[in-house]
């Protein structure tokens, strides 16, 4: 049995200096060095420029192309949310005017249960349409919101301070035309 671990050890001891010598080969075979003088290859030199141009334009005009979408869907954004306040809110306050000319042509008593939510349907449209207004409008429209909104205060002025029936003519007629101005530009926005 004495010479069986021998042979054993033997073999084990054989195995691992054949392991550190193939460890020793490799290690000495990956330390070689090349010798010589690093220089750029002209030929190549535009090619690589070109490409490294190429690859930042497109890049470039990727990333261009992508933040004009985004302003274009923030615009798109403000002006559906002001135009549906516009438009959403507009019908409320005219039908309320109208149910207060209805009874003021009539002269029934109940003229005072009419103006009051006139009154209020035209305030709360303007400051619908004011509160809906955001940066990425165009000035144009912007400046037609406004419109609609001051026009709708003044006839709810003219209602609540008894105006004389020219004042609240003229009133009505800033307000039918800004309403219409306002709503073209948003056809057009949309």
């Amino acid at each position: 049995m004495g010479r069986r671990q021998r042979v054993g050890r033997l073999r084990a001891s054989c195995l691992a200096m054949g392991g550190l010598g193939l460890f020793a080969m490799v290690v000495v075979s990956c330390t070689s060095v090349t010798h010589g003088n690093p220089t750029i290859d002209r030929a190549d030199a535009p090619v690589y420029q070109a490409s490294v141009s190429a690859s930042a334009a497109e890049s470039s005009a990727s990333s261009s192309s992508q933040e004009s979408e985004r302003q274009a869907s923030v615009s798109n954004k403000a002006v559906h949310t002001s135009c549906e306040a516009l438009s959403s809110s507009s019908v409320d306050a005219i039908d309320a005017v109208n149910k207060y000319v209805d009874a003021y042509n009539k002269n029934t008593p109940d003229i005072a249960a009419t103006s009051g939510p006139a009154v209020d349907a035209l305030n709360h449209t303007a400051d619908l349409v004011s509160g809906s207004l955001s940066a990425p409008l165009s000035p144009q429209l912007t400046d037609a919101l406004n419109g609609w909104a001051s026009a709708a205060r003044a006839v709810a002025a003219a209602i609540s301070g008894n105006r004389s029936m020219d004042e609240f003519n003229a009133a009505i007629g800033r307000l039918n035309d800004s309403k219409t101005v306002a709503l073209n530009l948003c056809d057009a926005a949309y």
